[in-house]
């Protein structure tokens, strides 16, 4: 009764509809944004039907003999609707690996939705994955505040907010994607010698793509930019998926500023707030600076893993 397919662009508007009715889909999983950086990744994403109607999909690419769901997402695990039961996943392990095995691919990297993101219950395939002796090989922390029971404001942060106030500092959505990247990549560079993940150009496609779903806030003082947060926003949790500031920024304590006003102000409507993961190395490396100021904030740990199946 299992089927699966190989998505193909046919398939674009089943794939679309599917993950917006999903209970556990957000829009990183539509094919116009999974799209973007498609010349950097082999797609090899699946649909499984089951009684010949879809039940589940996997973002996925292929690379020589693996399998990742997906490399190009920080998760991309099985999505499902509601009618998905305990017994249908593990189906779906099943025929996954039927599938894969002649195919030549000799392994699966699956990287589960954290639950924050979940709109209903979806563990199933954390189960599967058990059952099914796939290794845990990464697990990343990162630091989210539960919107409805916050904790409350660390002294310093607080203090820092009200002299970001006096310095006279702006705090609105910009749409300025260009000039933030640019800030970014230069802080990047400065601490750590690298490119962020997006370029200026996609990251600008992006937000013009997906504006209700990408939003840039800055932080500003006489018209310039000193600081900035690029927002990803689903149903459930509003994640920051890059912040920057530059040196006067950082000296005005603009940082401070545009997580409070985010906090406290614009997103009180969501489940979780998400301020990223603070570590290194797969997971064996934690930036302890970097986490502690999340955690003044009244942030906590969510896991973000990856599993390794062996076929």
């Amino acid at each position: 009764m299992m089927k699966i397919k190989k998505y193909e662009a046919e398939d674009k508007e089943i794939w679309d509809n599917f993950v917006m009715q999903s209970k556990n889909g957000l829009f990183l999983f539509l094919r116009d944004y999974m799209e973007y950086h498609s010349d950097r990744f082999e797609d090899y994403s699946l649909i499984f039907y089951w009684k010949n109607k879809p039940i589940g999909l996997l973002p996925a690419n292929i690379n020589i003999y693996s399998l990742a769901s997906h490399n190009g997402l920080t998760f991309g695990g099985i999505i499902t609707n509601q009618k998905m039961k305990m017994n249908v996943m593990l189906h779906i392990f099943d025929s996954l690996k039927e599938y894969l095995k002649p195919r030549g691919i000799k392994n699966l990297l699956y990287k589960p939705i954290p639950h924050i993101y979940h709109i209903y219950p979806s563990e199933e395939d954390l189960y599967a994955l058990y059952i099914n002796n796939a290794r845990l090989i990464r697990r990343e922390i990162s630091s989210t505040i539960k919107m409805a029971d916050k904790i409350q404001l660390n002294r310093n942060r607080k203090r820092n907010t009200k002299i970001a106030k006096k310095n006279g500092l702006i705090i609105k959505r910009s749409y300025d994607f260009n000039t933030f990247m640019d800030l970014k990549k230069q802080q990047l560079l400065k601490t750590h010698g690298v490119n962020p993940t997006h370029t200026a150009g996609e990251m600008e496609y992006l937000g013009n793509k997906f504006t209700e779903n990408i939003k840039l806030f800055a932080a500003e003082r006489e018209g310039e930019m000193v600081d900035g947060v690029i927002i990803y926003e689903s149903q459930n949790v509003a994640h920051a998926q890059y912040q920057g500031a530059t040196d006067l920024g950082l000296e005005l304590r603009a940082p401070d500023l545009i997580i409070d006003k985010l906090i406290n102000e614009y997103y009180t409507d969501k489940k979780y707030f998400d301020l990223g993961i603070s570590t290194e190395n797969n997971g064996h490396y934690l930036n302890k600076g970097l986490i502690s100021f999340k955690e003044t904030f009244g942030a906590r740990a969510v896991v973000y893993d990856a599993y390794e199946l062996n076929l």
